[in-house]
């Protein structure tokens, strides 16, 4: 785990995911009287074979594999063997699943609908018009510092995954926001309660000071999104965030820099999204279209 948090630079939540994993493999390692150092491939293509049993999603079973390859490579490249019976194991196929995006209609009546007066309100508001107007990821909303806000050039430094950080422009509505619970919320959040949980740097706090969390983020957008009837998740209002700004000419090469995409194949995916709009937008536009 120590590697993965200094060399990789992975999230707390990766860590612990990809301990979870390990642990599991360890445990079918030991029923099978297996040792890491000298597993076989039979014994990594069992542990496969059983997740794929248990009904686990593609998605799960492809992070679980990913996961023992890495800790197999790991134990070869620090000289503890010689075994690799990972080597050339082709991760199993995830059939490609389109994210799930809201309309920009449905973003309108989310963000437009009656906010609660006071602090948590200002606070609430600027959340979900941050997650939607800048495309941040959960963790990076929670990790914003008060120094990372550049209201006034329009940006704001997102720490995202690898503890990489970049620059993200912030619209004017968004910063409208940001700047009304800036001033208007966090001081009284923070003044509440004196508590040894606060966090004088964090920029969303909650009752009591400290930096809000991520399932108080979750609650949020859940709570927000079910006043307007619609099922939201915050992953939700990033693809959205990065399907409008397709719709809207974005180039890809740029959504890729917002969205903190290391690949560009990532932030294609999108692509396919916008396709299906565009797509239609013809059907529904041109004039030989459809059969008269």
């Amino acid at each position: 785990m120590g590697y993965l948090a200094v060399e990789r630079g992975a999230s707390v939540h990766t860590i612990s995911a990809y301990g979870g994993d390990l642990r599991a493999y360890l445990r079918h390692l030991s029923a099978r009287h297996a040792k890491p150092l000298d597993a076989s491939r039979d014994d990594v293509i069992a542990f496969v074979r059983g997740l794929q049993e248990q009904g686990m999603a593609p998605s799960t079973v492809e992070r679980k594999v990913a996961a023992v390859k890495s800790f197999h490579a790991f134990l070869v490249r620090e000289g503890l063997t010689g075994n690799h019976p990972t080597l050339d194991l082709a991760l199993p196929k995830v059939p490609e699943r389109l994210p799930e995006v809201i309309s920009i209609e449905d973003a309108e009546r989310l963000l437009s609908q009656p906010f609660p007066e006071g602090p948590v309100g200002y606070r609430d508001r600027a959340a979900l018009e941050v997650l939607y107007g800048c495309g941040l990821r959960v963790s990076e909303l929670t990790a914003l510092d008060m120094l990372d806000a550049d209201l006034d050039a329009g940006y704001v430094r997102v720490r995202g995954k690898g503890d990489k950080e970049r620059l993200v422009p912030v619209g004017t509505v968004a910063a409208e926001a940001l700047r009304g619970y800036l001033e208007h919320g966090r001081p009284f959040l923070r003044a509440k309660k004196s508590s040894a949980r606060q966090d004088p740097s964090a920029t969303f706090v909650n009752v009591r000071g400290g930096r809000l969390t991520r399932q108080a983020v979750f609650a949020i957008v859940r709570t927000y999104g079910g006043r307007v009837g619609l099922d939201l998740h915050p992953h939700t209002l990033r693809h959205s965030f990065a399907t409008h700004m397709l719709q809207g000419g974005a180039e890809l090469r740029a959504l890729q820099e917002m969205l903190g995409h290391a690949d560009i194949s990532t932030t294609q995916v999108y692509t396919h999204v916008d396709r299906t709009h565009v797509r239609e937008e013809y059907m529904t536009t041109h004039p030989r279209a459809r059969l008269r």
